[in-house]
């Protein structure tokens, strides 16, 4: 049957069809997200049923996949330990962060390693990557380059080499010629990734995608861009700051709570070993309103400074701030102050802020934040040896927080003297020696302590 085309609407949010434009989608709810594509309709040649066999659960083998090492240890723990040979990888984050430097040292690093990499750019020309990479050092013949669009064209290419792993840089500018809409639209960046898909299963090769990020903050493209890949990861940070993070957003292969912590230098991105250390630098001295406080990230301890400043308001309505910090959590936690321990805050203004641009909102930090606002109120130094965590609640009580002795021993190993923790976790931490650790059941304890 000779093939038509019609129109459907697709929301660029969630992915949903409809035959018709929508103010609001049905499914994820938001508004104004449908836009319209020219779609093929035919008959297509699909098997028959009896030549589909179905095996049983206890038939499949699971052999022990060889994860590929990048040698870049910071991305190799956000992966789970390593590349899987056939996984669909996506990167996403604001331009000009450094995905594209990031994969291009991975294209370093593998190569070294014997391994066969293909390098597709459709953003720049082969001029462009050159100088970019002459900045980073020495690149062996083990990497291949190509500038080109065109899937088709690419998919003939990577089934003739067959590389191991394969960058697409960026999936928006990939158009595939059976799709009559434009390069980066819904349908293109849906088509060609599942053209991609294919080929990383199909072959066993890594393939990774870079995506564009929207002012909202997600990949350019319906949310079944992140459905259909293995391992979504978010590249974040202020392009004007020094450090990058690298967040696992989804992993089919490993934890989804890791974090690499990143330097841009003019050399490309340099691992950062110690975060803690990295975000204390510059940390004032006897400073009022300024405490050290501890969160996890997967399975490492960051320490960050928390600021705070609290200061009488000249109007009938106080104002609040908190940069890197949830905004109605230092609510929260200023409404328990003034009732369980009568400060009168309702007065005041507040400014919170983690210092160095990190964004942390673990409850963890709830002790921290509460001592800091009290510290800046009462205009008295916390001591520059004292790190805090714990979670608060309502009631004013300090609850348990997971894994304090990996909290406590970062601590300890960063030359902190005195450790403010919950009541309830002092058996988990008793074997630790070095370090005063201080056990508190309410913000009531702890700010007896200032």
């Amino acid at each position: 049957m000779a093939k038509g085309k019609k129109s459907i609407f697709f929301c660029q949010n969630c992915g949903h069809e409809e035959n018709k434009w929508l103010g609001q989608c049905p499914m994820c709810k938001e508004w104004n997200t449908f836009v319209e594509e020219k779609v093929s309709t035919g008959v297509s040649i699909s098997k028959l049923a009896q030549d589909v066999e179905v095996v049983t659960l206890a038939g499949v083998k699971t052999d022990a996949e060889e994860r590929i090492h990048t040698r870049i240890e910071e991305l190799d723990r956000v992966l789970g330990g390593g590349i899987v040979p056939g996984a669909l990888m996506l990167v996403g984050g604001d331009p000009g962060i450094g995905k594209s430097t990031l994969l291009l040292q991975v294209c370093q690093r593998l190569a070294e390693d014997k391994h066969s990499v293909l390098y597709i750019s459709g953003e720049e020309s082969l001029r462009q990557i050159k100088l970019r990479a002459m900045r980073m050092g020495e690149f062996t013949e083990n990497l291949y380059l190509l500038c080109e669009t065109n899937l088709n064209t690419i998919r003939g290419v990577i089934e003739k080499n067959k590389p191991e792993i394969v960058i697409i840089d960026s999936i928006q500018t990939m158009f595939n010629e059976e799709i009559a809409s434009a390069s980066g639209s819904v349908s293109q960046v849906r088509e060609s990734t599942n053209v991609l898909m294919q080929l990383a299963k199909g072959l066993n090769i890594s393939i990774f995608i870079v995506g564009h990020v929207t002012k909202e903050g997600t990949v350019a493209g319906p949310r079944v861009l992140e459905h259909m890949v293995d391992t979504v990861l978010y590249f974040e940070g202020d392009r004007h700051a020094s450090y990058r993070i690298l967040r696992g957003v989804k992993n089919r292969f490993g934890s989804t709570n890791e974090i690499g912590v990143f330097e841009m230098r003019q050399s490309g991105l340099q691992e950062v070993k110690n975060p803690s250390e990295f975000m204390l630098n510059g940390k004032p001295e006897n400073a009022s309103g300024s405490i050290v406080a501890c969160s996890m990230e997967g399975t490492r301890p960051i320490l960050i400074e928390i600021q705070a400043l609290v200061c009488q308001s000249n109007f009938g309505l106080p104002r609040r701030t908190a940069a890197g910090t949830d905004y109605n959590r230092v609510n929260l936690l200023m409404a328990v102050l003034e009732k369980r321990i009568g400060l009168p805050l309702s007065n005041y203004d507040a400014y919170v802020n983690i210092a160095g641009g990190i964004k942390m909102n673990e409850p963890a930090i709830d002790l921290g934040l509460v001592m800091a606002i009290v510290s800046s109120y009462k205009n008295k130094p916390v001591g520059d040896s004292v790190i805090a965590f714990g979670e608060v609640g309502l009631s004013g009580e300090v609850r348990a927080v997971s894994m304090p002795e990996q909290r406590v021993s970062e601590a300890k190993k960063l030359g902190f003297s005195t450790c403010i923790i919950p009541k309830v976790c002092m058996e988990n931490v008793k074997n630790i020696k070095g370090i005063e650790i201080v056990g508190v059941q309410s913000i009531n304890e702890a700010i007896q302590l200032l």
